[in-house]
């Protein structure tokens, strides 16, 4: 893939939007398992009752179920030969310009990886890995289950001023 190009590339403004004045908030995340999918939905229920915009994009890996169809999806038919996403889905998401985003799986993945070097979200949020420090305005240390790095997340972004 194009990723490390991309990141290159990529010119967008970045910087930390007060919590409660940020409007929109985009959410990236790889499907596990139904109980990713809930903690996902609670999460979209915080933030939507926060008063935020919420907009979410699922990658779906090969022999994955994709639970109720509710989100927005891409998968790996979507790389092209010369590494690049054709999803209309995807690069509309990436070219959104997100107060925040976040991005909730706990191992990084490279196609969702791509997107975050493309993004054009003020503040990207993930998960703490010493590799994938150019793809992250903030990152959490949190090695617990997927609802414990949510709340983290959630926790942290709050307090933001």
């Amino acid at each position: 893939m194009r990723t490390e190009k991309a990141l290159r590339k990529n010119k967008s403004l970045r910087a930390s939007t007060p919590y409660k004045h940020a409007k929109s908030v985009g959410i990236l995340f790889s499907v596990e398992d139904k109980q990713k999918h809930q903690d996902v939905k609670e999460f979209i229920h915080y933030l939507e009752q926060d008063g935020k915009k919420v907009q979410v994009l699922e990658y779906l890996p090969l022999m994955k179920e994709n639970y109720e169809f509710k989100f927005d999806f891409f998968t790996i038919d979507d790389l092209s030969f010369w590494g690049r996403i054709n999803s209309a889905a995807a690069l509309k998401f990436s070219e959104t310009p997100f107060d925040y985003l976040f991005y909730i799986d706990k191992e990084p993945n490279p196609m969702a990886l791509y997107l975050l070097a493309c993004s054009k979200a003020r503040c990207r949020i993930g998960r703490f890995s010493e590799n994938e420090n150019p793809f992250f305005e903030m990152m959490i240390e949190q090695n617990g289950t997927t609802r414990g790095l949510i709340e983290t997340m959630y926790k942290y972004t709050k307090q933001l001023r």
